[in-house]
């Protein structure tokens, strides 16, 4: 069990600080600042939950592990070529941060709830859905915060209400499937609940699904449809002179 928590909070902290660092560099800042929001991004929710739970100091100045981790993830993505490689491909930065995110808001939401039931003798399912979420969300609310930028619990995607829905699974699953399977199971469900977020991101605009203008076009019209929502392949098949020849030979009608 304890090799089963230690990949989970490992997952989490390099997923949260490899996060906070991106967030730096779009704001471009330097190796200080990237690395101050990776730590923060990766250490903030857990501290702020051991202070609800009353644990004091907190875990991350008991054990600095997590902070080290989290501290070496933001500089490697500082460097040099990995910094140039992300932030020139503005549709693979959103892609990364979404995962990152979604990953260690899972991992850290089951944590948190995982902390709660070691410290208590007796949590209300209230307290450990609570520090469940604000284990999860709390570094990312603050990394937000740091960097002038809404925090994304606010505005982005299914993120706060993602990770409310793993505590609740993992919560009341502890008792019944065991704590190893609860912590499984939220974590699979915050990821699922982000992937809506996932296939409508800006990178799937390269293909854009096809609309129904162009599947009722009708050889009568004068020309392809034109809409926002024309599938780009299409719209380029209709150049092809295959395909025109074809348009003309009745290909349409035959159908």
């Amino acid at each position: 069990m304890e090799t089963f928590l230690f990949i989970v909070n490992l997952i989490g902290t390099v997923a949260f600080a490899a996060a906070g660092a991106m967030t730096g560099l779009q704001k471009n800042m330097d190796i200080f600042g990237v690395c101050v929001l990776g730590l923060t991004t990766a250490v903030g929710g857990g501290i702020v939950r051991d202070l609800i739970l009353g644990i004091t100091p907190p875990n991350a100045f008991q054990d600095p592990f997590a902070a080290m981790v989290a501290i070496f993830v933001s500089a490697v993505f500082f460097l040099r070529r990995f910094r140039h490689f992300i932030m020139q491909r503005p549709a693979l930065y959103e892609r990364m941060m979404l995962w990152l995110d979604s990953i260690g808001l899972g991992a850290f939401t089951v944590i948190g709830i995982q902390i709660a039931y070691e410290t208590l003798e007796a949590p209300t399912l209230f307290l450990l859905v609570f520090v469940g979420v604000v284990t999860g969300a709390g570094g990312g609310l603050i990394r937000d915060v740091m960097a002038g930028n809404t925090p994304y619990i606010f505005v982005k995607h299914i993120y706060a209400c993602a990770s409310l829905a793993g505590a609740l699974v993992c919560a009341g699953l502890w008792e019944i499937a065991g704590s190893a399977a609860a912590m499984v199971e939220g974590l699979v469900t915050v990821v699922l609940l982000r992937w809506p977020a996932w296939s409508s991101g800006p990178w799937r605009e390269r293909w854009p699904p096809c609309s129904a203008a162009v599947r009722l076009w009708s050889p009568s019209a004068s020309s392809p449809p034109t809409s926002a929502g024309t599938c780009r392949r299409h719209t380029n098949d209709m150049e092809k002179p295959l395909f025109r020849r074809r348009r003309e030979g009745g290909f349409f009608a035959a159908r």
